[in-house]
């Protein structure tokens, strides 16, 4: 009980700090000198200003620095999605999708990235059409995130205050354990990208992370309901974590797809959870 309650205040302390205005200026600042900063490496290597063997490694397409910064902000919103998930469940999974279209994203600005300069069109055709999938594809994941937010009503998925402070308590032990091991293996993917050995794809690493971590919610939220909608619905959505960590490793256009898919698939599973606790009194965020 003592380890719990000590876990549940270190994260609300890392909640606070990460949510304070001035974090949120500091990542804003930081994001425009990334990206302002790798802009202007990129034209230095272009120029020829970059000693061996430092030139060798750095790009000299422009749209380097919008994938860089991009990398950046998806670190930010793995932040935010572990902390949602302390808040709720249902909010968690927004987020989920919220990184993974964000993600589609950068890899249109990685295809862009492939494009000479100046540029000619019979070497832009391929990564113009990648790009375009991987943007339209994030488009429509977007407005399912809308959609999605839109129709959610929380519902308390506990007897009583007391159990929905212990559900609430347990993902907050997950979530601070989910953000350290995040932290850690960033840390070791950036050592290994500054020393010349292979990274892992650290995204596609956490999304494996988030499957297990949706199963273990559906779990643990056993101890406090074993009503079948929310089991189901809690279920649904680990299984839609696996479409989108598929989804991740999916050659262009299927990694749009199964995005749409598993899209798709949460607005229907919470329509229909909405439907299935229709006569229960919607309450705010982290009621489930």
């Amino acid at each position: 009980m003592r380890f719990l309650l000590a876990t549940e205040r270190l994260f609300d302390r890392v909640e606070h700090a990460w949510e304070a205005p001035r974090t949120r200026r500091a990542t804003g600042t930081g994001l425009v000198v990334l990206f302002v900063g790798s802009l202007a490496v990129v034209e230095a290597n272009r120029q020829g200003w970059l000693p061996e063997p430092l030139a060798s490694r750095v790009s000299t397409s422009h749209f380097t620095a919008i994938s860089l910064a991009f990398t950046a902000l998806l670190l930010i919103e793995v932040v935010e999605l572990v902390l949602a998930l302390a808040r709720s469940v249902a909010a968690s999974v927004g987020a989920q999708f919220e990184l993974f279209s964000l993600i589609l994203l950068r890899e249109a600005f990685k295809e862009l990235g492939k494009l000479p300069e100046p540029v000619v069109w019979a070497a832009a055709e391929g990564p113009v059409l990648h790009a375009l999938a991987d943007a339209a594809g994030a488009l429509v994941v977007f407005v399912g995130v809308v959609a999605y937010t839109r129709i959610q009503r929380h519902r308390r998925i506990t007897a009583s205050e007391e159990e929905q402070g212990k559900f609430v308590q347990a993902k907050k032990v997950l979530a601070l354990a989910l953000l350290v091991a995040f932290v850690v293996a960033a840390v070791d993917d950036g050592w290994r990208l500054v020393t010349d050995n292979d990274p892992y794809p650290l995204f596609e690493a956490f999304f494996t992370a988030l499957i297990f971590a949706d199963v273990l919610v559906v779990l643990v939220s056993l101890r406090y309901t074993d009503t079948y909608a929310v089991v189901f619905r809690n279920a649904g959505f680990a299984l839609a974590t696996v479409i989108l960590r598929l989804a991740l490793v999916a050659p262009v256009y299927v990694n749009a797809a199964l995005g749409v898919g598993a899209t798709a698939f949460v607005i229907a599973l919470t329509a229909a959870y909405n439907w299935a606790r229709l006569g229960d009194e919607p309450l705010g965020p982290g009621a489930d």
